[in-house]
């Protein structure tokens, strides 16, 4: 049986140091800057150091979808939108092809919602073909390249491998003709099928206005040692609880339910956002995907983020310094979380709280609308200019083919 008087007298002493801090901290605004390349390469600014081509592409594949079903503006999977959008306007846009580093293809894959809000990627494979098929028939510029100078938005669960369950997207794999192209997705995890090399890992969206609204006094103490709402199970395609979040979750609830430091719970309040800001961690544990707004959210809120999910490719991991502003927790180990936390010393919670506090960092994460320097649609940009020059293999050989149009699944193939 736990100590728990003992950990409770740690929390104890824990919140005082922490509050004696943070009382010095909201009185002189203090935050850390990122120190060395990865705080040079957040603050960027990639204009004039690429132009991009936006394809004008019928109504069929993004406008007339999203008039259709406007909660695709709101949904986790919307920086496809937005990042069309942002590029109509932006300064990085040219309108001659000719003298283009990087082509963009305005494809909104994921806006094909269930009643309850989810995306059915089961069209979105047929949609890109379609799309593809158009351009290399109406442009030269495809077919010089078979797409390696194009990069394409695909924040579904698992990419452009276009399934929300692992083992079908694993069995899938990313569409063969995007094999050549740079994709910039929501999902990471190394060594996995529906992540190639040279892809650009991007935060899931949050609606930015949304989050500014429920923002808190910052001398509010943070009185909730770990938080996390959202589901431990999923009853419904996983009753026993071992294949969903590879029963990470599961195994947090199962050990963490009754332990006073822990205030998790499947109910989402109305104060959610509020809840966040009081916490000193939350966790962000791995549901279907590795990744979830969770993370955005906890950046926000200045919320440690406790990060469950082995081999998870973080967003822009260049520009922010994941290790030294999160805590990494194996799905193995989620047994000690309640020891592996109440170890680390206060002195390095305080550290990551002053990193979490830079606004260059909560910048980064974030889809504004309209965009703003250092956001997340310039983190994409400098992601996709630290790429340039293309190297002389980006261009064929006159004649020469490396895509094989008819891979795939054969339902894959049919017209769209």
């Amino acid at each position: 049986m736990r100590n728990w008087k003992c950990v409770f007298l740690l929390l104890l002493h824990l919140a005082f140091l922490l509050a004696t801090e943070a009382l010095k901290f909201h009185r002189t605004q203090r935050t850390e800057r990122i120190s060395g390349s990865a705080g040079d390469v957040l603050e960027d600014d990639p204009v004039g150091r690429l132009k991009v081509f936006v394809y004008e592409l019928p109504s069929k594949y993004n406008k007339k979808i999203l008039q259709k079903d406007p909660r695709c503006l709101s949904h986790m999977f919307a920086a496809e939108i937005y990042m069309h959008r942002f590029l109509l306007s932006s300064p990085v846009r040219t309108l001659n092809p000719e003298e283009a580093d990087w082509f963009y293809t305005p494809v909104y894959t994921t806006c094909d919602l269930t009643p309850n809000g989810l995306p059915l990627p089961f069209k979105s494979p047929r949609m890109m073909r379609s799309a593809i098929q158009l351009i290399a028939s109406n442009w030269p510029y495809w077919n010089r390249t078979e797409g390696a100078d194009h990069f394409f938005i695909v924040p579904h669960d698992f990419a452009a491998c276009f399934h929300y369950q692992e083992e079908k997207a694993i069995g899938r794999g990313i569409l063969p003709l995007l094999q050549r192209s740079t994709l910039v997705q929501t999902f990471g995890q190394r060594n996995h099928v529906c992540l190639k090399d040279g892809s650009i890992t991007i935060p899931p969206y949050a609606p930015p206005q949304k989050m500014q609204s429920h923002f808190i006094p910052p001398d509010i103490p943070r009185s909730i040692f770990v938080y996390f709402r959202g589901l431990f199970y999923d009853v419904g395609n996983d009753p026993e609880g071992g294949y969903y979040a590879r029963g990470a979750r599961a195994a947090v609830w199962e050990n963490f339910k009754d332990n006073p430091l822990f205030d998790i719970s499947t109910e989402h309040p109305t104060t959610y956002y509020e809840d966040m800001q009081r916490a000193i961690f939350c966790l962000c544990p791995l549901g279907w995907a590795p990744w979830s707004p969770r993370l955005v959210e906890a950046v926000i809120f200045g919320c440690i983020p406790i990060i469950i999910a082995d081999d998870i490719v973080l967003p822009f991991a260049d520009a922010i310094p994941w290790e030294e502003i999160g805590v990494f927790v194996d799905e193995k180990d989620v047994p000690n979380l309640d020891t592996i936390l109440t170890s680390i010393p206060p002195e390095e919670i305080l550290r990551k709280q002053r990193l979490l506090a830079n606004p260059s960092m909560k910048q980064a994460m974030l889809f504004p609308q309209p965009a703003q320097p250092g956001d997340a649609f310039h983190q994409i940009l400098n992601g996709l200019a630290r790429k340039l020059p293309h190297g002389g293999s980006v261009y064929l050989k006159p004649g020469e083919k490396i895509l094989n149009w008819t891979a795939g699944p054969v339902g894959d193939l049919k017209p769209w």
